[in-house]
């Protein structure tokens, strides 16, 4: 007998990481992301604060989307309103490492150090991390449009 909840567990899960003070074009990119995760029915893992996780949250809602959001405090309320599912940590920037790990593959749109930490985290777990105007280091694979983005990150996840 299948339950309400099997159908969710198998689809792809794709975290979106970035700054809270990003560019515009930044914003206008994650939105598309999210909206692009959406429609290929992945869920969105994300930090659920402002910025480019705003941005993509609120793509991927907009589109049908489910969007999970990895806190850092302690109050769900924090979370953006595009936030489906909201999980308060209470663990500050430690979370990072929550975010990467309940996702198959990362996309890093724009961000700072948190952004960094975050993709490093992603690869000492051994997850895809996919690059849109973000850090330009070993192991981030660059991608020149949210379509390409998307497509990387789904790549070989999609059907297992």
């Amino acid at each position: 007998m299948k339950y309400a909840g099997e159908e969710l567990r198998r689809r792809p899960r794709v975290a979106v990481i970035g700054g809270n003070r990003p560019d515009a074009l930044s914003l206008e990119t994650a939105y598309c992301v999210g909206r692009l995760l959406a429609e290929r029915g992945a869920i969105l893992v994300c930090g659920g604060l402002g910025g480019v996780m705003e941005a993509a949250a609120r793509g991927c809602r907009e589109a049908g989307g489910l969007s999970l959001g990895i806190l850092p405090g302690k109050e769900i309320e924090e979370a953006n309103p595009w936030i489906d599912i909201a999980v308060a940590t209470g663990i500050g920037y430690n979370r990072n490492s929550i975010v990467v790990l309940n996702a198959q593959s990362v996309i890093a749109i724009n961000g700072e150090y948190g952004t960094l930490s975050e993709i490093a985290f992603a690869r000492i777990f051994g997850k895809k991390v996919i690059g849109l105007n973000t850090w330009e280091i070993p192991g981030v694979i660059p991608a020149s449009s949210a379509e390409e983005a998307v497509e990387l990150a789904l790549e070989g996840i999609e059907k297992k």
